[in-house]
């Protein structure tokens, strides 16, 4: 049975309005990230790559602007998954890599305030979709997007990964990450390098 992540507005990805998410990302949060790279180790625990550990790197040239979270809401509660991709693919905020490859671009990247010296970064993305996939009509062709959750400043820095998910609307204003696998890969040892537009950690 696949897991499934639903975010809300605690959870970063509730887009009901701008005006509703950024007053708890102060400007501090929303650039001492930029121009930054984090840098850790992604272990997955289930699925396809069980007890597995891959290098992971997110590269932040720039965080999504409150225009395109509302773009994105708008797309997905009109046309669903297929306009999401649309919207998606036109945006480019980094890039995330899982592996050794040269990775893809992370469309979309906010970074949210949790108090405590503590910074909450979501990333979504369009992954990339091997071409085995499609010549057999794999189930897993239909797991269009990645989703990443980077918890970094003070503390421990760690997160999770999904590397192929779904995404869905749910009850109007609760986006539903559905992961491929059994659990979402964990992200761990997370290291933040260079220095963005304000220094922090």
């Amino acid at each position: 049975m696949n897991r499934k992540t639903l975010l809300t507005l605690g959870a970063v990805l509730l887009f009901l309005g701008t005006a509703a998410l950024y007053p708890q990302t102060n400007a501090l949060a929303q650039d001492a990230y930029v121009g930054r790279t984090i840098t850790g180790t992604a272990y997955f625990i289930g699925g396809r790559r069980p007890a597995r550990s891959m290098p992971f790197r997110l590269i932040v040239n720039r965080l999504s602007t409150p225009d395109e979270v509302n773009q994105l809401n708008s797309a997905l509660q009109s046309g669903g998954e297929e306009q999401l991709m649309r919207r998606l693919e036109r945006m480019d905020a980094g890039r995330i890599e899982i592996g050794t490859g040269i990775g893809v671009p992370a469309n979309f990247i906010i970074a949210t305030d949790e108090g405590e010296g503590r910074t909450k970064l979501t990333v979504l993305y369009q992954r990339d979709i091997r071409f085995g996939e499609l010549r057999y009509g794999t189930r897993r062709s239909d797991y269009r997007f990645g989703y990443a959750e980077l918890h970094v400043g003070r503390g421990a820095n760690e997160g999770m990964l999904i590397p192929a998910a779904r995404v869905r609307l749910r009850d109007g204003n609760t986006w539903e990450v559905e992961d491929f696998g059994t659990f979402p890969a964990r992200l761990m040892g997370l290291q933040v390098r260079g220095r963005g537009r304000n220094s922090v950690g």
